[in-house]
């Protein structure tokens, strides 16, 4: 990858619930803070709730802009962060994806679901194709991503994966080693 001149915003994908350990709300928090530390924005889901939810309050309350980019299909479940720098509204999912990619200079991802799941292996393999050469850092709160990892390896064992597109997929232990990571982006 070349490294970028300048970095704007990150992308951050994580759970919309709170997962049942305080460290994951607590590193949620770090990572909003570390971010605004670091004079970045922060680019997610939108929503008010989980991780999600607390990461943009944390960051808001640092003083980092904070983009939403939430779908229609989302909005009425009255889930959106109200108190957003600004909250996008877009049609579908797949509109999200692409406005956050276009709006972040790399990808963070905390724990979550299946929605994080799809965002994550949706931009490491844009990364693999090539369509994108920004970071994608998985922060491995607790070990929450060990399971993906191992089974990611084993893709490379198979001949599934390329050692150098595994590569692609960094990871960190926690929000300030992960924005460590980031930063040594900026030449």
């Amino acid at each position: 990858m070349t490294p970028m001149k300048s970095l704007r915003r990150v992308a951050v994908y994580c759970g919309s619930a709170d997962g049942n350990h305080p460290a994951f709300l607590a590193e949620a928090r770090a990572l909003g803070k570390a971010v605004a530390q670091a004079g970045m924005g922060v680019v997610y889901g939108g929503a008010n709730v989980g991780l999600m939810g607390a990461m943009a309050d944390a960051a808001l309350a640092a003083g980092a802009e904070v983009i939403g980019v939430l779908p229609e299909v989302l909005a009425g479940r009255e889930i959106a962060h109200t108190g957003l720098t600004r909250l996008e509204s877009v049609a579908t999912m797949h509109q999200r994806k692409a406005r956050m990619v276009a709006l972040a200079d790399a990808f963070l991802i905390l724990p979550g679901g299946y929605g994080t799941l799809d965002e994550m292996l949706e931009i490491v393999t844009w990364s693999q194709l090539r369509l994108h050469a920004k970071p994608c850092i998985l922060i491995n709160t607790l070990g929450y991503w060990d399971g993906l990892l191992a089974f990611l390896d084993s893709t490379v064992t198979a001949g599934f994966l390329k050692p150098e597109n595994r590569a692609l997929l960094l990871v960190a232990s926690n929000a300030e080693e992960a924005m460590g990571r980031v930063m040594e982006q900026v030449t």
